[in-house]
Parts: C-alpha cells; sequence; structure tokens
C-alpha cells in the first residue's frame, strides 16, 4: 500500500523545472524573448565592429572597396584607413562537446588586411605566425570597457580565422584557457536575449 501511494504521489508531484545548467546539459532549451527552441552548439554574432557607424547592410565579398566604407559578411573598411575582418572567438563549456563560439571582428593592419584578401579563396593560410589586432566588439558578459589586443590565427579552407586574447590574466582569456561553466554559459546568452525561461 505504502508503495502504491508512493507512485501517486510521484505521478501527481509536479516535475522540477530544469535548472539553466540542466537544460544546455540536454542540449535544447526555450528561449524566454523569442518563445523558440534553441539547441546547442548555440553561437552568438557580432553584425559589425562596434565602430560601424551605418546600418549593418552586407555588400559582395568581391564588390570589396579599399577607400570610404565598405562592410560585406567578412571585410570591412572603414575611412579608407581602417580595416576588419570577422573572426570567430571560441571558449570551452565544461560538460560540453562543442566550443561556445563568438563571431566578432578583429582589426588588421592593411599590409596584413591585403594578405588575408590575396589568401582568402586558398585552401591552405596565407600566413603560419599569429597576426596581432583589436577585438571591435564589446561583451555584454564580459564587462570593462578596456580594449582587449588579440592573435589572430588563420585556417584553411574559408574558415573564419580564430582570436585569443593576448592578456594572459583577462577574464576572457581565462575563459579561453579554462573553459565556463554551464551556468555562466546561460548568463551569456541571457545578456544577449536568449537565455531560457525561468523555471
Amino acid at each position: 500500500m505504502a508503495n502504491w501511494a508512493q507512485h501517486m504521489l510521484n505521478i501527481l508531484r509536479p516535475a522540477r523545472a530544469s535548472t539553466p545548467s540542466e537544460q544546455l546539459k540536454k542540449g535544447r532549451w526555450l528561449c524566454g524573448s523569442c518563445d523558440q527552441e534553441h539547441g546547442w552548439p548555440f553561437d552568438l554574432a557580432a553584425n559589425a565592429p562596434d565602430p560601424w557607424p551605418h546600418a549593418p547592410e552586407y555588400e559582395p565579398n568581391g564588390a570589396l572597396r579599399m577607400d570610404g566604407d565598405f562592410l560585406s559578411e567578412d571585410f570591412c573598411v572603414l575611412n579608407g584607413e581602417h580595416f576588419f575582418i570577422r573572426c570567430i572567438l571560441t571558449i570551452p563549456v565544461h560538460g560540453m562537446d562543442d566550443h561556445f563560439g563568438f563571431g566578432c571582428w578583429s582589426t588588421l593592419s592593411r599590409q596584413n588586411f591585403e594578405k588575408y584578401i590575396e589568401g582568402f579563396d586558398s585552401s591552405r593560410p596565407s600566413q603560419e605566425e599569429l597576426w596581432s589586432g583589436w577585438l571591435c566588439n564589446r561583451w555584454a558578459a564580459f564587462d570593462g570597457n578596456e580594449t582587449i589586443g588579440v592573435w589572430v590565427q588563420l585556417r584553411p579552407g574559408r574558415q573564419r580565422p580564430l582570436l585569443w586574447v593576448m592578456d594572459d590574466d583577462h577574464p576572457l582569456a581565462v575563459a579561453q584557457e579554462h573553459g565556463i561553466g554551464a551556468d555562466r554559459m546561460m548568463e551569456i546568452f541571457a545578456c544577449y536575449g536568449h537565455g531560457p525561461i525561468a523555471g
């Protein structure tokens, strides 16, 4: 009789809402902003470098201009003086097979920008050493207004370059090196309006 009563209690008891961490580890969560179900891996991206003063309307890569202002999905030129490329900054997430990727923009010198353009369609990177740049998108999840220096690592086959924070003590560099927990990952999604519905 006691077993039957316990069985009925388990059926009638409301299911405990899963925590954000549990939802991420299950690989799916219902977004609290757009009411859509998101799945892992789920990356975020900035449409343009933060200094870009216009609406982020893309032109074809092949229409690249080195003077004035230009923005495509992969290249950006500002005032014919500042040059940017779209990259990916990755962070491991504890307990997850795939890394989180933030699509963001980095500066390059004009010389390196031109080298990057020349080798863009090549199956091999145009350089083996790391290039230096500045991260040009601020992360709401990592407070601070300081300019962040990055290493730009090219990859073959039109894969977007990887970014590595230069300052090993910066919180973003620590996250890249040691990873973040699932709860912290969900906090980052919430900063950008893609956190789960609160249980």
